[in-house]
């Protein structure tokens, strides 16, 4: 059955010229990065803090950066799997058409993808913003001065608050954004849907605006997710298990 389905994969993606990559957290934990919902994820010891708290709260604001200042060193250090390097070379060999990602560890770059084809939906977490004027600066630095004086840390332009460039719960993804992923989707002729429980929207939506037309879609995680009935094939499996041999497959037909 596993055999037959892998084939399946390769197939699709052997014929297929736009495939759009869909990415989730479940791309990273080979990375060492944490997911959030699976059954050892962050949210299982810690709740999210809504952009609403942080920007009421000081302790709010103080739990949030305590939290960043913990986990960035496992962001700072990781390193692209098997996946995000397959995934590149998918570009390199011309079949790929986008890959936008849930993940805001920049790993996708960091395997090869390039900056036109990467759409981080949920932003990065290498940089700091101001929740004001914008103004933007490594997440480092952030984390610095607010190890120095334990208060959050302000934008050095005006002096507002500065939050992690990603979208915090509670925040709407950027418009354009949004409207580049789901053009990426409206030209797609392969959906492949990895390691993404599908549960987060609007960004859980972009894949089924190709749905929609009828293109294959290929989900691939660990555990059940809503679009499991709408899809081609779902295969329960680990990424690495599935995307880099299927276009190992493909780089050998070529």
């Amino acid at each position: 059955m596993v055999d037959a389905a892998l084939a399946l994969v390769k197939e699709l993606v052997g014929r297929s010229t736009k495939i759009l990559c869909f990415t989730g957290a479940g791309v990273s934990t080979n990375s060492s990065i944490p997911d959030f919902r699976g059954p050892k994820g962050l949210y299982l010891t810690r709740s999210p803090t809504y952009f609403s708290d942080f920007m009421a709260s000081e302790d709010a604001r103080i739990e949030y950066w305590s939290f960043k200042r913990d986990s960035f060193p496992a962001f700072r250090d990781a390193r692209p799997n098997a996946t995000h390097l397959a995934i590149a070379e998918l570009e390199r060999l011309g079949r790929l058409e986008a890959v936008v990602t849930q993940n805001v560890d920049g790993l996708h770059r960091l395997a090869g993808s390039s900056a036109e084809k990467v759409i981080e939906l949920h932003g990065t977490g290498a940089e700091g913003k101001c929740t004001a004027c914008g103004w933007r600066e490594p997440l480092a630095a952030c984390l610095e001065r607010f190890e120095r004086a334990l208060s959050p840390p302000r934008c050095a332009s005006c002096s507002e608050l500065m939050q992690p460039a990603v979208v915090m719960f509670g925040q709407s993804l950027e418009p354009a954004t949004l409207r580049g992923a789901n053009a990426a989707a409206e030209r797609a002729d392969l959906v492949l849907s990895l390691g993404s429980s599908l549960t987060v929207t609007p960004a859980a939506n972009v894949p089924l605006v190709a749905v929609r037309r009828r293109v294959p879609y290929v989900v691939v995680n660990r555990g059940a997710t809503p679009h499991d009935e709408l899809a081609t094939l779902k295969l329960d499996m680990d990424v690495d298990d599935v995307v880099p041999p299927a276009v190992e497959a493909l780089r050998r037909s070529l």
